[in-house]
């Protein structure tokens, strides 16, 4: 991996409390999106390279939650490389895992360099069998293997007795419509395999009575835990799911996978859309007795790249493919730094009227 670029120290005086000087701390909101949570962890370990950020808090949903989790962890154990090490660990595991399974990308799919499964016997099996048969049908032990690779990565135990970063995962409550946000010390691996619970390939997990499925149907990441629970106004969001996609969807499978991203993006843009009307009122002078919260927003997307892949490459956990995936988010998180390190703890460096409205 490159060497990280070195970063002046910043001159202005940190806004959040508890901030080590010389540092910049950084709030991180992970999107879910399966395999392409890959990306993500790319992302995360080249942001992770720079010794001169701190995290103060994560949220995630879905594969978010799960990269979120093992970055918590691996930041208790050894804080910026104790979680490079954990993700690059739990994914190499995830990646193993899928070799034993029958999601396999056929030599098409590789030859294609997509990263789907469209030509995949395993794949389209699933697919067929999934629209007859729920998974309550198919999987009536409920056997899921991400269970184990969670359990072999996280000691979830300790992770309740630790804060240094105070983690955030959501879940979607099926019965009640509403979603739930899983503290720190409620985190456990029923929460995260809850968080990333789709319907048709997972039974409900139950916690404490309630039944949950993917938190992405309805906080994809929530970023209230963020304003509320902590003092550090930057927050960054690592997006998976494109905002924008550059055909327009004629095909039964690309017109499922567009709702599903509008679905799964829907709770962020709205929360944007509240961001940014807070932040009108504050630039006009009203601050309601100083209760009002500035942000400081910040986005590392690839849109014009994860827009490309189909809904099949979601769960192509092929090695090769996660990695090509690792080394986009790295390179996305390089040019984001190279281009706004300066403004972490300063200013926003997205605008959000032309990102998200």
């Amino acid at each position: 991996m490159a060497k990280p670029a070195a970063r002046a120290k910043p001159n202005s005086t940190p806004i959040a409390t508890g901030v080590t000087p010389g540092k910049k701390r950084l709030n991180l909101a992970l999107q879910g999106g399966g395999s392409h949570g890959a990306y993500a962890w790319g992302v995360l370990d080249r942001l992770f390279e720079e010794t001169s950020i701190d995290v103060d808090a994560i949220v995630g949903t879905s594969a978010g939650a799960m990269n979120a989790t093992v970055a918590a962890y691996g930041w208790a154990k050894g804080e910026h490389a104790g979680a490079r090490a954990a993700l690059a660990a739990f994914w190499k595991k995830i990646s193993d895992a899928a070799k034993k399974g029958p999601l396999q990308p056929s030599m098409l799919d590789k030859m294609m360099g997509k990263g789907s499964l469209e030509y995949s016997p395993g794949y389209m099996i699933m697919d067929a069998m999934s629209r007859m048969f729920s998974p309550y049908q198919l999987n009536p032990m409920n056997m899921n293997p991400l269970r184990d690779t969670l359990l072999e990565a996280v000691d979830f135990d300790f992770m309740h007795k630790e804060n240094k970063v105070k983690l955030f995962i959501c879940a979607s409550n099926v019965m009640t419509g509403r979603h739930k946000v899983f503290t720190q010390k409620e985190v456990s691996v029923d929460a995260v395999l809850a968080s990333a619970c789709l319907p048709f390939m997972f039974q409900a997990v139950e916690i404490d009575g309630e039944h949950y499925w993917d938190g992405g149907y309805m906080g994809n990441p929530p970023l209230y835990p963020l304003f509320y629970h902590t003092d550090t106004r930057d927050v960054l969001i690592v997006q998976i799911n494109p905002i924008n996609i550059p055909e327009l969807p004629k095909t039964a499978q690309t017109i499922l996978d567009r709702i599903n991203t509008l679905s799964f993006n829907s709770s962020l843009m709205r929360e944007m859309r509240a961001i940014h009307f807070v932040t009108k009122l504050i630039d006009e002078g009203f601050d309601d007795g100083g209760r009002l919260k500035r942000v400081n927003l910040h986005t590392i997307d690839a849109e014009e790249h994860l827009g490309k892949l189909g809904v099949s490459s979601k769960i192509n956990a092929d090695w090769d493919f996660l990695q090509s995936l690792f080394e986009l988010g790295r390179g996305k998180a390089e040019a984001f730094l190279n281009a706004h390190y300066d403004k972490i703890g300063v200013k926003s460096s997205t605008d959000i009227e032309a990102k998200f409205l």
